[in-house]
């Protein structure tokens, strides 16, 4: 068996910070997202149908592109659905399929959401960054998701 590659003093101060900064983002956004009568991943679903060409898209679709599985997304789109927030409907091209869409409750509750949303995520973490900030943490962000990203598509072989 191999010995462990342990933290470091410094590495294990970065996790450690790291970890309360994801905590206190959760909760901060969190909170805002509940004052605004959705919780964050209700967010997660309505932001991209609110983006999308006619505000529908298929489920698998939104599914990977949101990083969640099948299971999830069935589930929470269900709930969504029971709220007025979002409607499915099989998928004219492919009988197989189902695509999801934005209800007016859903794009109002998003468009009353953002505003909040938007000046929370300035207020807690983009005003901490100068613009050399900004540009190193998108790298590491995104540096970090592709090896994450890849990991777990080879451990549960890919989103469905």
């Amino acid at each position: 068996m191999t010995e462990p590659r342990w933290l470091d003093r410094d590495e294990e101060r970065m996790w450690l910070a790291f970890l309360r900064m994801r905590r206190t983002l959760d909760v901060a956004i969190d909170g805002q997202l509940a004052e605004a009568g959705l919780s964050a991943a209700d967010y997660d679903v309505l932001a991209p149908l609110s983006e999308s060409d006619g505000q529908v898209l298929r489920v698998r679709d939104l599914a990977a592109g949101i990083g969640w599985d099948r299971s999830r997304i069935a589930h929470h789109l269900r709930r969504m659905e029971q709220r007025g927030l979002v409607a499915r409907s099989e998928c004219r091209t492919d009988g197989r399929g189902t695509m999801v869409r934005l209800t007016e409750q859903g794009r109002a509750m998003i468009t009353a959401a953002a505003p909040g949303h938007v000046a929370t995520v300035r207020r807690v973490l983009l005003d901490q960054l100068d613009p050399d900030d900004l540009v190193r943490l998108t790298a590491i962000a995104e540096r970090v998701v592709e090896v994450a990203g890849s990991a777990g598509t080879a451990r549960t072989g890919g989103p469905t």
